[in-house]
């Protein structure tokens, strides 16, 4: 692994643990063992750095979604496969990284603005199309707004006065709005693979719990 890859990985890593500005570029380097002036070598500022962690993460979501639609043999295990993408993000993800981008990074902040209202925004639109085709959908919904809904309730989790950290846990919470939202869209039949899906990650879950504690 190349120093640019290591120091941008070291700066994903606590950034999400600590939020943006808390960690400085002194620290990345000592966790680094490597003198702040090697960071600069590869990366000219901070907001530099900050905007390669986030082009990564997003690339990452893109590949992530893509490959969900693939696979999936339907819209609804779709939007699940994509959930356990999102949950393997959000496990090690502070609060802290979309307020710090915000108010901060508002140029890098842009770019997730822009990831979130074109792609997407273009990829929930495919999935419902696709469910409805699918007959797991209602062919009666209003695709633009139950989009629109969709993509604010990410946001949503994120902010801290409706959703204090100290309360809600960021996993918990794309859960269940997300389960809200697949059941708002799904017909009968619809129902019933959206409580067979969870069923199953549940199930899943509790598989995982147990081998976690057989290894410990």
């Amino acid at each position: 692994m190349d120093i640019r890859e290591r120091i941008r990985l070291k700066a994903e890593e606590l950034f999400k643990r600590f939020g943006i500005r808390s960690v400085t570029m002194d620290e990345i380097a000592a966790q680094l063992s490597i003198s702040k002036k090697t960071i600069y070598q590869y990366f000219t500022d901070k907001d530099s750095l900050v905007d390669a962690v986030i082009n990564e993460e997003l690339n990452r979501s893109q590949s992530d979604c893509c490959s969900s639609l693939k696979i999936s043999r339907n819209a609804i295990e779709e939007v699940f496969l994509i959930m356990e993408n999102i949950e393997r993000q959000f496990l090690a993800m502070s609060y802290l990284v979309i307020y710090d981008l915000e108010r901060f990074h508002f140029k890098t902040y842009k770019k997730v603005q822009e990831h979130k209202d074109k792609f997407l925004y273009e990829m929930i639109t495919k999935n419902q199309e696709r469910g409805i085709s699918e007959g797991l959908y209602r062919p009666d919904i209003n695709q633009e707004l139950m989009a629109r809904f969709r993509l604010a309730s990410l946001m949503l989790m994120f902010n801290q006065d409706v959703f204090p950290a100290s309360k809600y846990n960021l996993i918990d919470l794309q859960r269940e709005l997300l389960e809200h939202y697949l059941f708002g869209l799904a017909t009968v039949r619809g129902h019933k693979l959206i409580v067979k899906y969870k069923e199953e990650r549940i199930k899943k879950s509790a598989q995982n719990d147990t081998k976690h504690k057989v290894l410990q």
